[in-house]
């Protein structure tokens, strides 16, 4: 079964390591896919950074959005493929969902994303409780929030733990939910195929 304590200490190591060294992936199998879709969020996250900046003009921030439209869907595939994965060796185990089986609203991937981004928001508050230019008011409230963000962490490694023993037991059963995303696909968004053009 997958462990979520390695999946959520892959997040931290990870944010940690490609601030400081080229965004890399050592990992293999499942953890492999956990990282490569945690690094769309990191490059999400300092996407939207760029985008927010009052430097930026229109162009940078055109540009910027499309990279972001780029990323999500990425990131929204990424999630996908975690769910795929995880379906495909159910099978392998030969576990069968019980007739009276539950489906979750939120699949073992999309909390897999959730965490990622609760470790991105870890490490940017935590580079806010460093600074040295703030007053105690400031470093009170960043510490409270990081509280609260290991609160969260904690109850959604919780969460993903019983859903996937669920899983595994056969008292829950997976589907993907694909997300289709339309606006960059050529065939689909009318801006792309010329349909919008003058609306």
């Amino acid at each position: 079964m997958i462990d979520v304590p390695s999946i959520a200490q892959l997040h931290l190591t990870a944010v940690r390591r490609w601030h400081a060294e080229e965004i890399d992936n050592p990992y293999e199998g499942f953890l492999k896919l956990v990282c490569d879709q945690h690094e769309r969020n990191y490059r999400l996250w300092h996407e939207e950074d760029l985008a927010r900046s009052p430097d930026a003009d229109d162009s940078v921030i055109a540009d910027v959005k499309r990279k972001i439209d780029k990323l999500n869907q990425q990131r929204n595939d990424l999630i996908e493929k975690l769910d795929d994965f995880l379906i495909a060796e159910l099978r392998a185990a030969g576990v069968v969902p019980a007739g009276d089986a539950r489906r979750n609203s939120e699949t073992p991937g999309s909390i897999i994303d959730r965490l990622s981004i609760l470790s991105l928001r870890w490490y940017h508050m935590q580079e806010q409780a460093a600074r040295t230019d703030v007053d105690a008011e400031h470093r009170a409230n960043v510490q409270a929030k990081l509280a609260i963000i290991e609160e969260q962490r904690g109850d959604l490694c919780e969460s993903l733990s019983e859903l996937l023993a669920d899983l595994w037991a056969g008292l829950k059963r997976l589907k993907v939910y694909r997300q289709f995303k339309m606006y960059n696909d050529p065939k689909l968004n009318p801006y792309l195929y010329g349909a919008g053009k003058g609306k």
